[in-house]
């Protein structure tokens, strides 16, 4: 979907429009996890599942490019912040701009969204808003609530897979009130970039 409604956007596209190439990143974590490829590791760590079809002997079924990229990342446990610096993932996301900014969603410079962009965002807010509950939710609807939705819809659909693995902060009880602590495994202050004439900021 887009500002003149010619283009129907992808759950990854849509995250990254709305928060840059780390929500991109996390939609994908999270599709990937929904379809058993992806699981907690250690914490602060994402690794492929050894429950998947992959692990099993059998060929995997095909992913978008995004997700592969992240997939073949985490033959090695890997922190979610680490995943946006990786060449592959950077070229991933790189496409992902260049489709956006055909659509003429993204500005080219600075890399923010336009005002096309804006409205398609705030459409697909109005269209899709954050799901009451996530009982029967299927994958698709599930990643395109993450990508829209963000920390809201983590904490609603996979809460314990995003606090182990780093996907939202944890929430510590003080004498002061409430404390969100910086995702385990570091984390990537400033913006990002895609590379090249693809570049793409840290938000959108």
């Amino acid at each position: 979907m887009s500002g003149d409604r010619s283009v129907r956007l992808q759950p990854y596209e849509v995250a990254l429009l709305r928060g840059g190439p780390r929500a991109a990143v996390t939609a994908a974590v999270v599709d990937l996890h929904l379809r058993g490829v992806v699981e907690a590791g250690r914490p602060g760590r994402l690794r492929t599942s050894e429950a998947s079809s992959e692990a099993a002997g059998q060929t995997p079924p095909p992913l978008p490019p995004l997700a592969e990229a992240v997939r073949a990342e985490l033959a090695r446990p890997t922190a979610p912040a680490e995943l946006p610096k990786r060449p592959a993932v950077r070229g991933a996301l790189a496409e992902l701009v260049l489709v956006l900014r055909s659509a003429r969603l993204l500005r080219v410079l600075p890399p923010h969204r336009s005002r096309a962009g804006r409205q398609a965002l705030e459409a697909l807010l109005a269209e899709h808003p954050l799901p009451a509950n996530r009982k029967d939710l299927p994958t698709d609807d599930a990643v395109l609530a993450v990508a829209l939705h963000g920390d809201a819809a983590l904490q609603l659909l996979v809460p314990r897979f995003a606090l182990r693995t780093g996907l939202l902060p944890r929430t510590e009880v003080t004498d002061k009130g409430f404390h969100r602590n910086a995702p385990r495994g570091g984390g990537t202050g400033g913006h990002l970039y895609c590379g090249g004439a693809s570049s793409c900021g840290g938000s959108y």
